[in-house]
């Protein structure tokens, strides 16, 4: 009687777990004699290995704006060269209309912008004690280097809807990075660029050495009064501003049609613009929490009380909660990017983030392989393979793990380690998904090993992380276990797996690319936006070395013939 494997959803998925937790590197042909003996197994173990194409792809120009999360500073990578991240926003007052009283006068400015950061320790007061370690770039020693920060008044309208939209589609307005090519920071609207150095109102801060501190905020307040008051808040940027331009910008205009609505308001004042430069063409960044509601600018004031003969303290408040987009500044010296060989494959993979390359993997490198793999895990039926009766394919192996191999570069490993002993590419992570449909692949999906406060930890068995064998090369595992069975299964043509480096893999969602010519490749997982950093991986051309080229392995199962 012939034996074959119907096609269950709970077994794979429960398989997909449990194999998980054995031992990563093991070959699965050792389970069958290591838990019922060689003699007594009804069943063979092997490996399949499916020949692929890993290619470079250049993304010209990735949304920009509507992140969770947005980058200040200057990256210098070892393996890439210079980024520069600015920032221009909008800002939301707290109400319209305002009465500011009788008589007011601005007593302080003050701007607000947290980091990310997490509680590290407690003091011996049971103070906490924080890090920024997870949001911030020094350079590859680790080293936090000063760079320069002024804030202009920014003089650019951030239009909300796209009036070129497709009128049935999403027509809010999306903006784009710019192409390499410029030193300026521009960005691309879909029909026209902005250059933002060329749009710069009055200069109302500059700070010549900026450095991103782990320290806690210090507030006083009622200083030298019974009612004095001790605040400590999280780590972040915050520093006192001019108040005579928030006077004329904000209070002389009380009771005037700037201020009585949105509209007029984004209109009349269009927001900031954070512009970051190098410090001796060097610097560091940091990732800014702009959506925080501790992100603002305060107002403070004190107005003429009508009852009694004294002052009476106010504030208003603005916050980041507007249009927000950065503007990526890319000096890529050390590489060039460019489209890869989808038919060959490239020697080397390029994933830099701050939307300039990634990597797709085509998991079957022609129709014949594809059919190879059919062949070998379908039951044939004359020209076709035999179905259950709800249309699902029946198979004679079984997918127990299947595991995309990814090496390492040597170019990566030459950096020194850091202060902490970590090596530079220690804290990088790769985010795999699915190309075809723009989003996170079933395994992602499956994997329950998750963390929302530490997501160098999270997912770890659908996207492993870096991790050194013992030939002493780098190299990462991502699971397809699901993705194969739902091609086998399903006839799914998902095909197509997009590499992109990520150094918070919780966050999935999607950046579009503007005019795409690929078909395929249409959005960006916007994580791979938000970090700066680079990483270079061995591809599929035959040209690489056969121990470290990218591989899909897929180990199975199948019945005694």
């Amino acid at each position: 009687m012939k034996k074959t494997f119907k096609a269950l959803k709970f077994p794979a998925a429960f398989l997909f777990l449990l194999t998980s937790f054995v031992a990563c590197d093991k070959e699965f042909t050792e389970l069958d004699s290591a838990v019922l003996g060689k003699d007594n197994a009804n069943f063979d173990t092997g490996l399949y290995e499916i020949p692929i194409v890993a290619y470079n792809k250049k993304l010209e120009s990735v949304q920009v704006n509507n992140l969770a999360s947005y980058l200040l500073g200057v990256f210098n990578d070892p393996a890439y060269g210079q980024t520069t991240a600015s920032i221009v926003t909008q800002v939301t007052p707290s109400s319209y209309d305002p009465d500011f009283g009788d008589n007011p006068e601005i007593t302080s400015v003050v701007l607000t912008i947290p980091y990310y950061s997490r509680i590290n320790n407690y003091d011996e007061d049971g103070n906490a004690e924080y890090t920024i370690q997870d949001s911030l770039y020094g350079d590859y020693t680790g080293t936090v280097k000063p760079f320069k920060l002024s804030i202009y008044k920014n003089d650019y309208f951030l239009r909300d809807f796209d009036p070129f939209a497709d009128a049935d589609g999403d027509t809010t307005q999306k903006y784009y990075s710019y192409p390499d090519g410029s030193s300026d920071n521009v960005a691309y609207n879909g029909s026209s660029t902005i250059n933002f150095d060329n749009l710069k109102g009055e200069l109302i801060f500059e700070d010549e050495s900026v450095e991103p501190s782990s320290d806690v905020i210090i507030t006083v307040t009622d200083v030298g009064t019974d009612d004095e008051l001790t605040t400590r808040s999280a780590p972040a940027f915050k520093v006192e501003l001019d108040p005579e331009f928030w006077k004329n910008l904000i209070i002389e205009k009380e009771g005037e049609s700037e201020l009585s609505n949105a509209n007029n308001f984004n209109n009349y004042f269009r927001g900031l613009f954070f512009k970051a430069e190098a410090v001796d063409d060097d610097g560091s960044m940091v990732m800014l929490d702009m959506s925080s509601t501790e992100a603002n600018i305060v107002i403070n004031y004190s107005y003429d009380s009508t009852i009694v003969d004294e002052t009476i303290e106010g504030t208003y408040t603005l916050s980041f909660t507007g249009n927000t987009l950065n503007t990526f500044v890319n000096k890529i010296t050390e590489v060039t990017l460019a489209d890869g060989d989808e038919t060959n494959g490239d020697e080397e993979l390029y994933l830099k983030g701050s939307g300039n390359s990634m990597a797709v993997v085509d998991l079957f490198e022609n129709d014949e392989a594809k059919k190879d793999f059919l062949d070998s895990f379908r039951i044939p039926s004359g020209d076709n393979y035999e179905k259950d009766e709800d249309g699902n394919y029946i198979l004679n192996r079984l997918v127990n793990d299947a595991q995309l191999v990814i090496y390492e570069d040597e170019v990566m490993q030459a950096f020194p380690d850091d202060s902490n002993g970590n090596n530079y590419s220690h804290f990088n992570r790769i985010y795999a998904y699915d190309v075809n449909n723009s989003q996170s692949t079933i395994d992602y999906d499956f994997d329950p090993i998750e963390s929302d406060t530490d997501p160098f930890n999270s997912k770890l068995i659908s996207q492993g992380q870096r991790v050194g064998d013992e030939n002493g090369n780098y190299k990462y595992k991502i699971r397809l276990t699901e993705h194969l069975n739902n091609i086998l299964v399903n006839d799914s043509t998902n095909t197509k797996i997009g590499l992109v480096l990520s150094t918070n893999v919780n966050y999935i969602t999607n950046a579009k690319i503007a005019d795409s010519d690929d078909e395929d490749v249409t959005n960006v997982p916007a994580a791979s936006v938000i970090t700066p950093r680079g990483t270079v991986l061995y591809g599929s051309n035959e040209s690489v070395d056969q121990e470290k080229k990218i591989k899909l392995k897929v180990f199975y199962t199948e019945p005694n013939k």
